[in-house]
């Protein structure tokens, strides 16, 4: 009889492989959420308890959460961190709502043009917009923010928005998508009368649906992370990002390991939501991407 690895039978062989591979991976799984799972316990520890070594508070309390979100005063100054918690979360929220809105829309339109419109020097310009990609961003920071003093769009919306919402990256990716889509398609529409409008709306952006939904986690992933363009660009706390508006725990208010937590948690909780959920719509889409170039 045919034996396999170590002289076991095929179908053995398969299966100790297959729980080799699954402990090796719960191993790798266990000290990548090590970090994860002490940032949640230390938000429920008290502060004289926040500095032990152990993960699980051997006194919990619920008290770290409510004091970020100033609804109670600290209790060792007994005074209220007047924090504005709350806004920055909608700063944070309602910013990459808009980047993402904006990004996915004009990614499109312009991968359309790439992908399904034929004209003089399209393949020369798109590698020139593709040569974008490779200037690292501090190259771009101050020019930027010139920019953004010109048109007065220091301390607003405008000016966290706006720069966000055109991406090389976004008209990449759903380019590939387009170009794999039957050109047979177009045909057939215009024969019947429609305009590039209605292609674009109607036949193109349907099918590349996996890859809009891809583009559009990545945009909201990181544009609710943005933290450097924001410290430039912002110095009233009533626009802050929740990433900027935590600095406030760590500075002016001294070193408090499990405030720094609690609004940590509360941070990321809409992160990792967001990935839960989309996870198999960012994998497709990733990989359909790559199918036609």
């Amino acid at each position: 009889m045919r034996r396999g690895f170590l002289g076991l039978r095929p179908r053995t062989a398969r299966t100790v492989g297959l729980v080799f591979r699954l402990f090796v991976l719960s191993l790798i799984g266990f000290a990548i959420s090590i970090p994860f799972v002490w940032m949640v316990g230390a938000s429920f520890k008290p502060r004289a308890e926040v500095e032990e070594p152990h993960i699980v508070p051997e006194e919990p309390t619920l008290n770290n959460y409510p004091i970020v979100l100033d609804m109670m005063p600290d209790p060792v100054t007994g005074e209220y961190l007047e924090l504005r918690f709350g806004r920055w979360y909608f700063n944070s929220i309602f910013v990459a709502l808009s980047v993402t809105l904006l990004q996915v829309l004009t990614s499109s339109m312009a991968a359309y043009a790439f992908a399904r419109m034929q004209w003089r020097g399209r393949d020369t310009v798109f590698l020139l917009y593709l040569a974008t990609m490779m200037i690292p961003g501090v190259v771009t920071m101050i020019p930027n923010f010139q920019v953004m003093v010109s048109l007065e769009f220091l301390n607003t919306y405008r000016g966290l928005i706006i720069p966000a919402a055109f991406t090389a990256f976004g008209t990449f990716l759903l380019r590939q998508f387009m170009l794999s889509i039957p050109q047979a398609m177009d045909e057939a529409a215009k024969i019947d009368g429609a305009s590039h409008w209605r292609i674009f709306w109607d036949i193109v952006m349907p099918q590349a649906r996996p890859g809009v939904i891809a583009l559009a986690i990545i945009t909201m992933l990181a544009a609710y992370q943005s933290f450097f363009w924001p410290l430039i660009l912002l110095n009233k706390d009533q626009y802050y990002p929740l990433p900027v508006g935590m600095l406030a725990l760590d500075s002016s208010y001294g070193r408090q390991t499990e405030l720094i937590m609690a609004a940590t948690v509360m941070n990321v909780v809409p992160l990792i939501l967001i990935f839960v959920i989309f996870q198999k719509f960012l994998v497709k889409g990733l990989q359909l991407g790559g199918v036609k170039g």
